[in-house]
């Protein structure tokens, strides 16, 4: 019952900050689940931009893997979501916005650098820590391990990206993520990182709203600021790897 209470109250928190007199200025609230990998690179972008033009919108942003945020969006606890692998279905619309390469992770000490790629058959021998299944991204990995014909030797399983990144840090591990999740980490000196080559891998970044819900002004609003912000990102180099497809 606690559950439905908790939804209950959001929906209805909504349709009061919705309600409307007149025509004017949006006001509500959006809540947008944002992958963990691109969370810091577009938050303050968002929140920047949705103040300036409409501040009347309040928005609350949630970050986590991509299947927990699908989860979220199918329950109805966000009205928007970044998601990868995933194909439109009876629930969900979908918008393919951009390709991203993943990368190997290694401490900082093995060198590994952007203009040296990493053959995948190389890394998998490496100790691992990877996210646990379903994960998407450990789903893309494995998937790409059966076409290479190679064992990822995993030693450690976390769904926290935080957690990978210090692991290996530490010299503990290799890991592959999106090269925007140790952008900040590699400038530091902290990680090295190389993109994988032979093959490489890559996911595709979606734009997902819910099929059978009714999508307010605000969700629609928000939903281009977001693919726009995603966008400059993308043109001025701030997203490594990226391909922008819309």
């Amino acid at each position: 019952m606690l559950e439905h209470a908790r939804r209950a109250l959001a929906e209805l928190d909504r349709a009061k900050a919705e309600i409307q007199l007149a025509p004017g200025p949006l006001h509500g609230i959006v809540t947008i689940g944002l992958l963990a990998s691109g969370a810091d690179l577009l938050s303050e972008a968002l929140v920047r931009t949705v103040r300036r033009d409409h501040p009347g919108l309040m928005l609350r942003i949630s970050s986590g893997y991509s299947g927990h945020l699908r989860d979220w969006l199918e329950a109805g606890d966000i009205d928007l979501a970044l998601l990868y692998g995933l194909k439109p279905s009876s629930a969900i619309d979908v918008r393919p916005l951009l390709d991203e390469k993943l990368w190997a992770v290694a401490p900082a000490e093995e060198g590994l650098g952007a203009d040296k790629p990493v053959r995948f058959t190389d890394v998998a021998p490496k100790a691992l820590v990877m996210p646990s299944q379903p994960h998407g991204l450990r789903a893309l990995v494995g998937a790409a391990a059966v076409r290479a014909n190679v064992s990822l030797n995993i030693v450690t399983e976390t769904n926290a990206v935080s957690v990978q990144k210090k692991l290996v840090m530490s010299g503990l591990a290799w890991t592959i993520l999106p090269a925007l999740a140790i952008a900040e980490e590699v400038a530091r000196g902290t990680l090295s990182a190389a993109p994988l080559a032979a093959p490489t891998i890559s996911r595709k970044i979606v734009l997902a709203l819910p099929r059978n819900t009714r999508q307010s002004p605000a969700v629609g609003v928000v939903a281009d600021i977001l693919i726009a912000e995603m966008s400059a990102a993308v043109q001025r180099g701030d997203w490594p790897s990226a391909k922008w497809l819309s």
